[in-house]
């Protein structure tokens, strides 16, 4: 009952700080970037680039051989490196590893597939510097379905898997065909349809977004993920998005990935990135965690 109570709350605050109607990118972009947080007490934040592109480390203190790739939500327009700080430290801190919340690029200004480029250009650099046997991967909403793009780049790109990934309402279909995408309008407290349709247009090419939608790099609800790490979904029964979580665990689990989903009853989207404020929250990276660490122990023991 209180974990209902504090998903209602969180639901509340996201109904009341919704954008307004007339925001512009840059409007939304500065109001985003007001919500990241500063590392936790323990944690040595620097810069340091990665594949090209500005990243954030961040190290705790006992921190071990584990690497965490981190990419942040914002709907391919929104975020930074700093605002996906709290999710990428709440992770390390619970892994013992660190971690690198990416600075990918953002559409309009950089379209699909600049941002899986990024990302894939990010991990391949960390492969090379630590060996993917002590690599994670994880990310929010669009930085959960590109951390799943970035995996299936790397796979046809011949990189070797990291030994885990986790991502947190991730948005796998661009296409917007969920069922939820629709059934959960009204319900969900942060989104319309519009809303997320809007962040889609200006991610995808202009005038071949109808196709671009449907590629396995932009949308890997649709992709072969035969040869994926062990996986890790959560997602909110209120989200529009509900369904690009659904539809992404049954085509893991049909391609033999050893896949993990968890649907919490009338949480709403990225509930999680709520860490340190709510319980549940806290409680979500915990899980999160050890499935990680569990599969970090076995992939350090193998790797050369």
């Amino acid at each position: 009952m209180q974990t209902r109570v504090e998903f209602d709350q969180l639901s509340e605050s996201y109904a009341q700080n919704r954008f307004p109607a007339d925001a512009t990118v840059q409007d939304m972009r500065d109001a985003f970037a007001r919500g990241a947080v500063l590392p936790p007490a323990g944690v040595v934040s620097a810069r340091r680039p990665l594949g090209g592109r500005p990243a954030i480390e961040l190290r705790p203190e006992g921190a071990r051989d584990g690497i965490l790739l981190y990419l942040h939500g914002g709907g391919y327009v929104l975020g930074s490196a700093e605002t996906g700080v709290g999710m990428a430290a709440g992770l390390a801190v619970r892994t013992d590893t660190t971690a690198y919340s990416l600075d990918y690029r953002l559409g309009p200004e950089n379209r699909f597939p600049a941002a899986v480029d990024d990302a894939l250009a990010a991990y391949a650099d960390l492969v090379e510097r630590h060996g993917a046997g002590r690599l994670l991967i994880a990310g929010d909403s669009a930085g959960g379905g590109l951390a799943v793009a970035t995996l299936i780049a790397a796979r046809e790109a011949g990189l070797e898997m990291p030994v885990a990934a986790a991502v947190f309402s991730p948005h796998t279909d661009l296409t917007l065909s969920g069922a939820s995408f629709r059934g959960r309008d009204g319900d969900d407290p942060l989104f319309r349809p519009d809303d997320i349709a809007a962040s889609v247009h200006r991610y995808l090419p202009e005038g071949d977004a109808a196709r671009a939608a449907r590629l396995p790099l932009a949308s890997p609800v649709f992709a072969d993920l035969s040869g994926l790490p062990p996986l890790l979904i959560q997602v909110g029964s209120r989200e529009l998005l509900h369904d690009d979580a659904l539809r992404l665990a049954v085509n893991a689990a049909h391609a033999d990935v050893d896949v993990t989903l968890e649907s919490a009853a009338r949480a709403p989207h990225n509930y999680q990135t709520a860490v340190g404020r709510l319980a549940a929250a806290d409680r979500a990276l915990d899980r999160a965690a050890v499935f990680l660490a569990e599969r970090l122990i076995d992939g350090v023991r193998a790797a050369p």
